[in-house]
């Protein structure tokens, strides 16, 4: 017998006891405070949290912050006019190329990550690409959409019911080339999440 064949055999002889898995794994997190807590998260991932009363804010906000942007798009009607770029003629992600900003909603936010839940509800199929393709993000959500950790936000969305979704944290990033952290690398350069307040 080889020393493979005795650590092996050790092994094999001593296996703990098999136990069942749970059959829903689950944990409870509190935080004193979902909006601050998301907050930091996505400022620590390189996005930016603003705080709004309504559309109204967010509109002015827009206009300042943007004021010499161009090629802005957005899903949300309520933001029509901060929009110069009709994303409701868009069929093929290519004519995405040229956005500079896209404003979409969001359907709930997750405070332990600052991760936003997004699906077709929010970005119909032909407008996929839409967060990964503009230069810079912005995404509405409510106050009252804030959810604690990964677990709650499972138990609210439904995955089956589009045919797409999917978490966005921060902007694009990587810091795999020469440790260096690089904002931007495949995707948006910025991402600044507005949350209503109920």
């Amino acid at each position: 017998m080889t020393s493979r064949d005795k650590i092996l055999a050790t092994i094999q002889a001593n296996q703990p006891e098999r136990l069942a898995l749970p059959e829903q794994f689950t944990f409870e997190t509190t935080y004193p405070d979902l909006v601050t807590q998301f907050a930091e998260v996505l400022a620590f991932v390189g996005g930016k949290v603003v705080t709004v009363a309504d559309y109204d804010a967010i509109t002015t906000y827009l206009r300042d912050v943007y004021a010499d942007v161009v090629n802005i798009g957005t899903t949300l009607p309520e933001l029509a006019g901060v929009a110069d770029v009709d994303l409701t003629t868009i069929t093929d992600p290519h004519d995405l190329a040229g956005l500079n900003l896209a404003i979409i909603g969001g359907q709930l936010g997750v405070a332990e990550n600052a991760a936003i839940w997004v699906d077709e509800r929010q970005i119909p199929s032909a407008l996929r690409a839409l967060p990964m393709i503009t230069q810079y993000l912005a995404i509405v959500i409510r106050q009252a959409d804030l959810v604690t950790n990964m677990h709650e936000a499972y138990r609210r969305i439904e995955v089956a019911a589009t045919g797409f979704g999917t978490f966005i944290s921060g902007p694009s990033k990587t810091a795999d080339i020469e440790q260096s952290l690089v904002i931007g690398a495949h995707g948006a350069r910025g991402l600044t999440v507005f949350i209503l307040n109920d």
